[in-house]
This record gives C-alpha cells, structure tokens and sequence, in this order.
C-alpha cells in the first residue's frame, strides 16, 4: 500500500490572509448605516423664513418700545413706572392720536411698535409687550436687533 505524504510546499505556514470574513462584516456595518442615518437625520420639513436685512427707516409716528431683561418697559429711552399697564395707555393714546375715534380703515395709518429686547430676556416679558400692541389694535411690530458682522459694500 502506498501512502502519500504531503509535499514540502505545504510544510510552511499560510501566508495569505483570509479577507472573506472582514468583507461580510464591512458590509454589514454599511448595510446598517445605510438603514440608521436617515433615521436620525429625519426632520420636520417646514419653509424657513428669508432674510432680509434692511436698515430700518424710523418714522416719527413709530413707537419705540425697548425692555430689559428685568422686564421693565421704555417708551423710547425712558422707563416706564406701572408696567404693562402704563405701556398699554401711551400705545392707546398714540393709537388715538394717529387715528381719530380709535378705529382705522386703514392700516397705513397705524403706527408701527419697533421692539427693542435685551438679549437676556425673558420671552414672557417680550410676548406681552406685543399682546400689549395687538390688544391696542397695532398690527405691525418690529424686531429691532444689531448686525453681527459689518454689511459688505
């Protein structure tokens, strides 16, 4: 009976690497990223508003109503005592002033309020300020903040 020995090539160890197994994971993990990242980045689509950054023209008839980040109110640069209340009545009083028997036709002829909050505020203080101006009849309120970087020429 013969046997067969191996032959001296197979003595040595293997060389070549077996990249079968490393190929099967890789293309596990890029079938379950492929699967998880639209997941996580979903987001609500909704359209976002458009910048517009135009020096504001400041009429004299507008009202200025600037608040801190205590809450207090400014008619222009000076505090008011008495809080949403007093506001309330000088916004009426210019409302009236600008038209007669309180009622505009027109919203033209309405005022526009230009609010001026301190970055820290609180946004109770800020909301009320506009319920302020809407409960007067205003329909127009501005947004008033400072330019971040300096506009190009």
């Amino acid at each position: 009976m013969a046997m067969s020995m191996p032959a001296e090539e197979e003595d040595g160890a293997m060389s070549n690497i077996n990249t079968t197994p490393l190929v099967d994971v890789m293309l596990v993990l890029l079938i379950i990223f492929l699967i998880t990242i639209p997941a996580a980045i979903q987001t609500v689509k909704v359209q976002l508003p458009k910048v517009n950054n135009q020096p504001t023209t400041t009429k004299p008839e507008n009202i200025i109503v600037g608040v801190d980040q205590d809450g207090a109110y400014y008619w222009n640069a000076y505090r008011m005592d008495g809080g949403k209340d007093a506001l309330k009545a000088r916004i009426k009083d210019r409302v009236l002033a600008a038209c007669p028997g309180g009622h505009c036709t027109d919203i033209k002829n309405l005022p526009e309020v230009h609010l001026r909050a301190d970055v820290n505020t609180n946004w109770s203080f800020i909301g009320a300020a506009i319920a302020v101006a809407q409960s007067v009849g205003i329909q127009k309120v501005a947004f008033i903040s400072e330019q971040d970087r300096p506009m190009a020429r």
